[in-house]
């Protein structure tokens, strides 16, 4: 019996995912870092590619932590070299996290590849095709992101 296409479709995007992060605990476990601390440099360097200001509240936000969990997490990159608090130039009260040009590196020599062929894949793909993928991501990341309620009886778990 085949899969309802929309099923198919979630399990391939779940089983990229959990790819995705045993790829992340590799890395980090080798970088001697906690899986959350590379989450929490691919937050700042989306925050950095998007031109936004990444703040240790807007991070402790992104990941679901407390005041605590969030600046226990800055510390540990930070004693590595990985991630700097700045003062922000417009407002010295305020601190920015910055992520240090040699924790790219390591990640780039890493995920680089994957990150270039995931680019180049949708080059095959004409116009309607991509904003389709792109709609269901958004789509998806978006459901995810949302208000969490309980699970419908009888709903089965992933």
């Amino acid at each position: 019996m085949s899969e309802e296409p929309g099923r198919e479709i979630f399990h391939l995007l779940r089983a990229v995912t959990v790819e995705y992060g045993l790829r992340q605990g590799e890395f980090a476990e080798r970088h001697g870092m906690h899986h959350t601390d590379v989450r929490a440099l691919i937050c700042l360097l989306d925050a950095e590619r998007a031109g936004v200001d990444a703040t240790a509240g807007g991070l402790g936000a992104r990941l679901g932590l407390n005041s605590a969990g969030t600046t226990a997490l800055i510390d540990r990159p930070e004693r590595l070299g990985h991630v700097a608090r700045v003062r922000d130039a417009r407002d010295r009260r305020r601190v920015l996290l910055r992520v240090e040009d040699g924790a790219k590196e390591p990640g780039q020599a890493r995920f680089g590849p994957q990150i270039g062929g995931s680019v180049a894949l949708p080059r095959a793909f004409d116009g309607k095709e991509r904003a389709a993928v792109r709609g269901f991501l958004t789509g998806v990341r978006d459901l995810l992101a949302g208000p969490q309620g309980p699970a419908p009886e009888g709903t089965a778990t992933p």
